[in-house]
């Protein structure tokens, strides 16, 4: 599925373990590692794996939860407006919404997590600290989340059923968010290498939120183009041959013919999708150099495209794009980047997020 038309975005920032847009872009660019040991399970100890905690948040759960401070500093950076009312939608995307206060609930027998457990009850919550009206939608689809909620915000402006829409997405690690990832045995001891060429795979996990606000005919950054394919072939893996991949660039194939291009991966550090989605990158767009940020930041999960796609613009408007943070070579294709570079030659980024199941998401961002 490809989007009707181009959208701009009137703006965008986010919040990671590293501080705001402009902060993170920085410190991506000195190379800094926001992950660290730390117990998996919180409080109740266990393995140390590699997390990355928004500044001054707990890792336990807490009820309220401890996160709403953060999202609502990110709102301070937004543009006012009468957010969920009928011309200006939101669309809110997570792949965990408040699931830790279920599973405190569970452990400490506190009601008072209910409140925060579900996606409705989460978001409505969320909505209502906010200030926003009732015109709220809710998308969640693991690590393509928030590329889903550009689309629908895009479709909605394409249609004029609206004048401006926000796309605000957030993902808060919790001991039962990483105890999941742990069991799979993919979040171990070891500590991300995003498209490295070595034996064992690992990924960090790390707090995102993000918003971009999207428009007809305002804002520096356009979304030219945007794709999303879902292969259907597994709980968690992709098909082998890596047609999912290749399917979703397609359209961005021919959106970018004759553009100068750069690439900003997935790039978790698992072996197989970490092989297979550069190989489709490098396939489709030869000689672009390819970066992945997750081994800094680790993977905030759900709203990795938005918060992905604020640090892009800030490559953008600097010049200069951080490498892949936290690996080395060799890497699985010789267009892994793994320093920061000059963007000045390039005129616009192919931005992709894979998912669980071969869910996969990618758009064009040009500089109007």
């Amino acid at each position: 599925m490809s989007s009707p038309s181009a959208v701009r975005l009137e703006a965008t920032g986010c919040i990671t373990a590293l501080g705001d847009s402009a902060t993170t872009h920085a410190a991506l660019l000195r190379n800094e590692v926001a992950l660290r040991a730390l117990p998996v399970l919180g409080a109740d100890g266990g393995e140390t794996v590699p997390l990355a905690l928004a500044p001054g948040r707990g890792f336990d759960e807490t009820a309220p939860p401890n996160w709403l401070p953060v999202l609502r500093a990110l709102v301070a950076t937004m543009p006012a407006d009468d957010w969920g009312s009928a011309r200006r939608p939101v669309f809110v995307t997570s792949s965990n919404f408040g699931v830790g206060s279920l599973y405190a609930y569970r452990r400490h027998g506190d009601a008072a997590h209910l409140a925060y457990g579900t996606p409705h009850a989460c978001v409505e919550w969320v909505g209502r600290s906010l200030g926003w009206g009732g015109n709220v939608t809710t998308v969640s689809h693991a690590c393509v989340s928030a590329h889903l909620g550009l689309l629908l915000a895009t479709r909605v402006i394409d249609a004029g059923l609206a004048d401006r829409a926000l796309v605000f997405s957030f993902d808060f690690i919790s001991p039962f968010v990483t105890g999941g990832f742990h069991a799979l045995k993919i979040l171990n001891a070891g500590f991300p290498a995003p498209y490295a060429d070595r034996p064992t795979g690992s990924i960090g996990l790390g707090d995102g939120a993000a918003f971009a606000v999207l428009t007809r005919d305002r804002g520096d950054f356009a979304l030219a183009a945007q794709s999303i394919y879902n292969e259907m072939h597994h709980f968690t893996a992709n098909r082998a041959d890596g047609a999912g991949f290749a399917a979703c660039l397609a359209p961005l194939r021919t959106a970018a013919a004759g553009r100068r291009l750069w690439l900003k991966g997935h790039g978790t550090g698992t072996i197989e999708a970490g092989r297979l989605e550069s190989a489709a990158l490098a396939e489709a767009f030869p000689g672009a150099p390819l970066v992945g940020w997750k081994g800094s930041l680790g993977h905030t999960l759900g709203s990795c495209g938005l918060v992905e796609l604020a640090l892009a613009c800030e490559s953008i408007r600097g010049g200069r794009a951080p490498g892949t943070v936290g690996s080395v070579g060799p890497g699985f294709v010789p267009s892994v980047a793994h320093e920061s570079f000059s963007i000045a030659g390039t005129d616009a980024v192919v931005c992709a997020s894979n998912a669980f199941g071969g869910a996969h998401g990618a758009f064009l961002l040009t500089h109007v």
